[in-house]
Order: structure tokens, then sequence, then C-alpha cells
């Protein structure tokens, strides 16, 4: 049965809500309210990260938002492991550490490495990270320390390719969020 554009939008969280003027134009552009996409096997196969012991899905957070831990992408002979923005959160969805940089700084690098090891992974496949922190000046010192620190420890050779970047995060008590890239040789099971 096809929606109307009059129809209200129910989201993952199972709230009914009725989109303003401007996204039923949108949503009426995009057809998704009248045609989804349906899955089709020339897609390139994909799967969710899970790495409950730490994190809990996002969404199960209080307010629900709409994003997976990660992604698995297979790509012939290589898998790409895509970590989403992962802060000193628990398996609970609390913040960890609130006002502690640098132990929220650890407690992000043990989430990123569960997820990895979910997969497989490790910091040794890590290509690329992308960091955010609250405040760059204040906190960039400490970051590059923990990083480097960690890093080492590991014994990686070459670090990762990476970018540090300035951003309003979004909890006020998050002060540091990381995104990682790995490539993997995949193995045929």
């Amino acid at each position: 049965m096809a929606s109307s554009v009059t129809d209200p939008v129910v989201s993952d969280s199972g709230a009914d809500r009725n989109p303003t003027a401007g996204e039923k134009v949108e949503l009426d552009g995009l057809r998704l309210l009248y045609d989804p996409p349906a899955p089709s096997p020339d897609r390139v196969p994909r799967s969710a990260l899970h790495a409950p012991a730490v994190l809990n899905e996002a969404y199960h957070y209080p307010q629900p938002v709409s994003f997976s831990r990660g992604l698995r992408v297979e790509m012939g002979s290589h898998s790409l492991v895509l970590i989403s923005g992962t802060a000193s959160v628990d398996e609970q969805g609390r913040t960890v550490h609130p006002g502690d940089f640098r132990a929220q700084c650890w407690r992000t690098y043990r989430n990123i490495s569960r997820l990895l090891e979910s997969e497989g992974a490790t910091w040794h496949d890590v290509v690329r990270c992308t960091c955010y922190l609250r405040d760059i000046e204040r906190d960039y010192r400490d970051f590059n320390d923990v990083r480097t620190t960690f890093f080492e420890w590991l014994r990686l050779d070459p670090f990762p390719a990476s970018v540090g970047v300035q951003a309003r995060l979004c909890r006020e008590d998050l002060l540091v969020e990381i995104e990682a890239m790995a490539v993997l040789r995949t193995v045929w099971r």
C-alpha cells in the first residue's frame, strides 16, 4: 500500500510524528514515502558491528539515534571496517569519566578496540582516524600524548592517518570522540 505525504512518519523508536511542510516536499522528492528501495543482491555486502560488553546500541539511548556503531563492508578480497564516532560511554550508554579528558580518551580507545575485535581486527588494521575534540586548544596536547602513548604501546608502524577537529559533540559531558577505518584481508570461511 502506497503512503501519502500526509501520513505520519514513524521513526525507529516507534514514535509517530508529522513531517513539516518542507520535509513533505523533500520526502516526496526522494520518493521515500512512495517507493522505498528494495534490497538488492547487487549491493556490496555489509553488516553491523557490536561490542555489547562495553557499548550499548545507539538506538537504545533514552532518546534513540539512528546509526550503527560501525559497519563491515565486504569488498572482494578485503573488508572495510568503518567505526562510527565513538566516545567514553559504557554498556548502558552513560558517559564514563565526565570532566576527565585523558580518562575519556582511554575509554574511547577501549571501546574502539572492542569494536575492532568484534570483527577480528586490531589497531594494526586501522588506516585512518578522525578525532573530534570539544576544545582542541585546551586538550590537544593531552590528546596527542595519550594517542602517541597508546600507538607506541601497540607498536604501530606506521601510525594511522589522522585528523583532529574541534567540534561540538552530541553531549555536553563528552570531551572526545573518534572515528576509525580499518582494512582487513577477507578470510573465507
